[in-house]
């Protein structure tokens, strides 16, 4: 039986890219203050929590990252399976890059609440 490089090599970038996607994971993001209630420790967590979430997206897009670069070319040259996993990691990327642009906005929303609630 006469086994062809390409598809040893498609085979172990299956195998390994599975494994990959598996690991990339994205946690839960934070819960953000309530700015207008929220005392300047609450406000100082919440950005912390929201550094967290972004170092963790970060990762999480780095991952997804390696994953579509094992497959890419297979999906390129017409491999649907291949081609069907790099299409839902580009979305999975694309979604995370849309969730740290949404926390990071809502809670410079909480910022203005907070600043309105407290001037000084």
């Amino acid at each position: 039986m006469k086994i062809s490089l390409k598809a040893l090599l498609l085979a172990t970038a299956f195998t390994s890219t599975g494994a990959l996607a598996d690991e990339c994971n994205l946690g839960e993001m934070p819960t953000l203050p309530n700015g207008a209630t929220a005392s300047m420790e609450e406000m100082v967590a919440g950005q912390q929590s929201i550094k967290a979430f972004q170092a963790e997206a970060q990762a999480y897009r780095t991952c997804l990252d390696e994953g579509m670069a094992a497959i890419k070319e297979a999906a390129t040259d017409g491999d649907k399976e291949s081609a069907e996993a790099f299409k839902a990691m580009t979305d999975d990327y694309n979604a995370s890059v849309a969730a740290e642009e949404a926390i990071a906005s809502d809670f410079n929303a909480q910022i203005r609440a907070y600043k309105a609630a407290n001037p000084s």
